[in-house]
């Protein structure tokens, strides 16, 4: 079965002093824009507060897809479903109700997502797949960008492909994808790509995300 591409390209690694022309580079090409929401809590890094993130999303002419890596999250994640965002991931390692999160997010007109690291199996949560739209494996440990990406993670992408089945929830991954590993990912099951560095360290981020999905899409 041929599975629908989509390239979510992540805004860590652009020039946030010059973020505007940075997202304006990629809105022609890209799916969504993957914003991440770090609080250097939950991960050790910051980025946006949600005020920050507010106006990003405010003027952004692509759809957001929000990654928050931040502590306590069901007390934010439905502001963030509120402020327009096309999609919102929780990581179930901070959400103290997983399901009352979910069903706030879908109740706001977003798509509702769940994430989990390295270290968190994915079959613990299957419970809740009826409450989603989509499932994002990490395949680095969160919090930074240009890191290494993790083969080892792969079994837990096919292993979210079959508890998927045929539902229609999308399947990310994040974290070191590249020209090199995009199509390990795909083969693995995953549908979804988000891509920071690749992208925005390239000196055609619009011609780096047709390359990338040009690899995704080849069979």
């Amino acid at each position: 079965m041929t599975r629908e591409i989509r390239l979510t390209p992540s805004i860590l690694n652009a020039d946030f002093t010059r973020l505007d022309e940075e997202i304006q580079k990629i809105s022609g090409v890209s799916d969504l824009l993957h914003l991440d929401v770090m609080d250097n809590i939950f991960v050790p890094n910051f980025t946006f507060d949600f005020q920050a993130a507010e106006k990003i999303i405010s003027k952004c002419p692509l759809p957001v897809d929000a990654h928050l890596m931040v502590a306590s999250v069901d007390s934010v994640a439905i502001s963030y479903a509120e402020a327009g965002c096309a999609s919102v991931t929780i990581h179930v390692e901070a959400c103290s109700d997983i399901r009352q999160t979910l069903q706030g997010i879908r109740k706001c007109g977003a798509r509702a997502a769940i994430a989990v690291k390295p270290n968190t199996l994915i079959t613990e949560y299957s419970e809740f797949f009826d409450l989603i739209d989509m499932v994002l494996i990490m395949t680095v440990e969160p919090g930074f960008g240009g890191q290494k990406f993790m083969t080892e993670m792969m079994e837990k992408v096919s292993k979210a492909r079959s508890l998927i089945g045929s539902r229609d929830i999308w399947l990310q991954v994040d974290g070191g994808i590249s020209l090199e590993t995009i199509e390990i990912a795909r083969d693995a099951g995953a549908d979804t790509f988000v891509a920071g560095s690749a992208v925005f360290n390239s000196p055609d981020p619009a011609g780096m995300i047709n390359s990338l999905r040009s690899k995704a899409l080849s069979q």
